[in-house]
């Protein structure tokens, strides 16, 4: 019969012997202790032993220990059916594997009213995480329920009513106003919005936007706006409208890039030539949709992975200073950039 060899397995021992220091030195470094003093050369060469022992802190001890999971839990809306749902989680998670802590994610039903239901923090809560992102969809304040207040938290796509927990949300009033921008710097004055009928914080940030650039330039009297649905279909009917109506636009800003694609369709059915004839934009900058159309569309960048990676430093600052109360504040407001790609150009007749 074989025998099995027990495997020895290496402990903070071990690494305190071959960097030849004490065990509380070893501690202190591994565990980044706040307010100690270990010189840069100690710290170096501890982090160096326990890489070459293979060791890796032992997260239960340290959790019995300090009463910290190490693990965070992040909360998302239709993470299936929301296509920008995986770059938050892409950001949250990179930011959290650099912090050193674990992330575990639910999935959420969409919630028609700005309630924060407690179910999903319950979940994380009973399973001990440190801290709770909870990422909305469509409003534009929640009501978050008294359970959540009680851990360390942060919102992603929506403010808190009270103010109470920190939050981040894309400017799109901004971002907006910016690609209207760069269509008046090409020398477009006849503008119009391809808009959404669906009442969201979107549609009305993105129409502000729109309408802020066309006053700045003092062109608000040629405001034109057409609401539809936020589909190929209704962008193509909107475009229509406008494009077949006196003094047509030269330019198009649609509310997202699926709208742009159905007014890409009705300027190619009235022979109408992208950017030759008309500047098309779009918003949200929906992979793949922007660079499969021809011309690559011009479109303005929802900052997901980045608001991932906000709420989670975020959230590990409040970990780090062990759960204290926020002041109450405004949301943190993420740029949206310009995608700037062929589908814009001059006016030909301006």
């Amino acid at each position: 019969m074989g025998s099995r060899v027990a495997r020895s397995k290496t402990g903070i021992r071990d690494v305190a012997k071959r960097a030849g220091v004490s065990v509380t030195t070893v501690s202190h470094v591994l565990n980044e202790t706040p307010h100690t003093r270990v010189k840069d050369e100690t710290v170096d060469r501890v982090r160096a032993a326990a890489k070459e022992l293979g060791y890796r802190p032992n997260r239960l001890a340290q959790g019995l220990r300090t009463h910290a999971s190490g693990m965070i839990g992040l909360v998302a809306e239709e993470i299936a059916a929301t296509p920008h749902a995986g770059r938050i989680l892409l950001g949250a998670q990179k930011r959290a594997d650099a912090d050193g802590l674990a992330l575990a994610i639910i999935n959420s039903d969409l919630q028609v009213e700005p309630f924060i239901p407690p179910r999903s923090v319950h979940a994380f809560l009973d399973r001990q995480v440190d801290g709770i992102v909870y990422a909305t969809v469509y409003h534009d304040e929640v009501v978050a329920p008294p359970i959540m207040r009680g851990v360390p938290a942060v919102l992603i796509g929506a403010r808190d009513r009270d103010g109470s927990i920190p939050s981040v949300l894309p400017d799109e009033r901004t971002g907006a106003a910016d690609v209207v921008r760069m269509l008046i710097e090409h020398g477009h004055r006849r503008i119009a919005f391809v808009g959404s009928s669906d009442d969201i914080p979107a549609t009305r940030g993105r129409v502000s936007g729109y309408r802020d650039a066309m006053a700045a330039a003092e062109m608000a009297d040629e405001a034109r706006v057409v609401d539809d649905t936020s589909d190929a279909a209704g962008g193509y009917r909107a475009a229509v409208e406008l494009l077949d109506s006196q003094d047509s636009p030269t330019a198009l800003f649609c509310y997202d890039d699926r709208m742009a694609m159905g007014a890409y369709r009705a300027a190619a059915e009235r022979g109408l030539r992208i950017p030759d004839d008309v500047s098309i934009v779009g918003f949200d900058d929906q992979a793949p949709l922007p660079t499969s159309m021809y011309p690559a569309l011009t479109t303005v960048a929802l900052p997901h992975y980045e608001m991932g990676e906000w709420a989670v430093e975020t959230l590990t600052a409040l970990l780090g200073a062990g759960g204290a109360e926020v002041e109450p504040s405004s949301p943190m407001l993420m740029p949206c950039p310009v995608i700037v790609r062929d589908s814009v150009g001059p006016p030909r007749d301006e």
